[in-house]
């Protein structure tokens, strides 16, 4: 630029002050452009993320909860893909998909768990719930109170009779839990253990898991027998107070090695240990999101929690999202202390518009 009638001192003063601003405004630009596509790059990098949601209230919860989380505050696009234990865990070894299944029994699936691990297909995140998980055969707490021998597994066959199988009024009915979840192959090697068979009992599938709730609330309604398999923390055994029948004996070892597989030659009774409850991602997931990695692995509910949230769902017949928004709207305190401050900002911002 040219000033005709400027000496060189005031050229050079207006010089100086002209490319002083012309550069900050440059820097200034630059610094913006930088930081959207520092923006875009993590977004990028997140992309498309799966997440199954097992067919059971907690796990429910749980999914749409890192849902909401990894979408607000990690930018991902987030699909929830109906789930359950056995065919999720299998496909995300075999085929990389989903990329999360947050709520994970892993009693049930150790060998191919093992088998993921060691080829680095699969990583174990955290404990879903910190006090792990509970399973065992229960009965209602209502019979135990007629009869104190019920809570033992020596009181439930001698008293087989009052079981009544729902089609066949000549045997007992155990229910156990449905066809596709892991805990059916342990029921099947418990049921052999314990020679329920021999004491009359006929395994009952109930089809779902709205199902076999649905058969305590029913026995409840009506105070009936009922003997079968359940978990917790649940909504379930919040509202209907049940006693797990105890076998005597709790061998994690053989439980381990024997009860949890498809091939157990010779089945031994045995309570079910704890249950480590773990959030499984696939080896591509981490590689592309550390930072939401590091929230799954950090994340953890404890079962006293989750039966309260369970109770609500239940009593308001909620869906998983909407759980999910309650949970973040009523326990900032818990959940914003898994987060980098400015990923809890973010998504206390989303939360307060849901």
């Amino acid at each position: 630029m040219f000033f005709p009638h400027a000496n060189n001192r005031s050229w050079a003063i207006v010089s100086k002050k002209f490319w002083g601003v012309k550069m900050k405004s440059l820097l200034t630009i630059a610094v913006l452009l930088s930081s959207v596509m520092f923006s875009a790059e993590v977004k990028a990098k997140c992309g498309k993320v799966t997440i199954a949601e097992m067919n059971w209230p907690s796990a429910s919860v749980i999914a749409h909860v890192d849902a909401l989380i990894l979408k607000h505050g990690y930018g991902c696009k987030v699909d929830v893909v109906t789930g359950d234990t056995m065919p999720t865990g299998t496909s995300m070894i075999e085929k990389g998909v989903p990329d999360i299944a947050p709520e994970f029994w892993t009693n049930n699936f150790k060998e191919a768990l093992s088998k993921g691990i060691k080829e680095k297909r699969l990583n174990v995140l955290g404990n879903a719930f910190s006090d792990g998980g509970e399973e065992g055969f229960w009965v209602p707490e209502y019979l135990v109170k007629k009869d104190p021998s019920i809570a033992t597994i020596a009181g439930v066959i001698k008293n087989a009779k009052l079981f009544k199988h729902p089609e066949d009024p000549n045997k007992s009915a155990f229910m156990t839990c449905p066809a596709g979840w892991g805990c059916q192959i342990t029921n099947n090697n418990m049921f052999k253990a314990l020679k329920l068979e021999a004491a009359g009992f006929d395994i009952v599938d109930p089809g779902s898991g709205a199902g076999l709730a649905g058969a305590i609330a029913k026995a409840y309604g009506r105070k009936q027998p009922w003997f079968g398999y359940y978990w917790a923390p649940t909504a379930v055994l919040g509202k209907y107070p049940m006693v797990k029948v105890d076998f005597g004996v709790t061998d994690k070892e053989h439980f381990s090695s024997c009860l949890t597989q498809k091939e157990c030659a010779n089945p031994k009774p045995s309570m079910y240990p704890p249950s480590p409850v773990k959030t499984l991602v696939v080896q591509d997931f981490v590689n592309r999101v550390p930072n939401g990695a590091a929230y799954l692995a950090k994340r953890s509910y404890s079962n006293a929690l989750m039966n309260s949230l369970l109770a609500w769902k239940d009593n308001e017949q909620a869906d998983g999202e909407t759980a999910a928004i309650n949970f973040l709207k009523n326990h900032e305190k818990l959940w914003t202390g898994w987060l980098p401050n400015g990923v809890a900002s973010k998504v206390k911002s989303a939360v307060t518009n849901l």
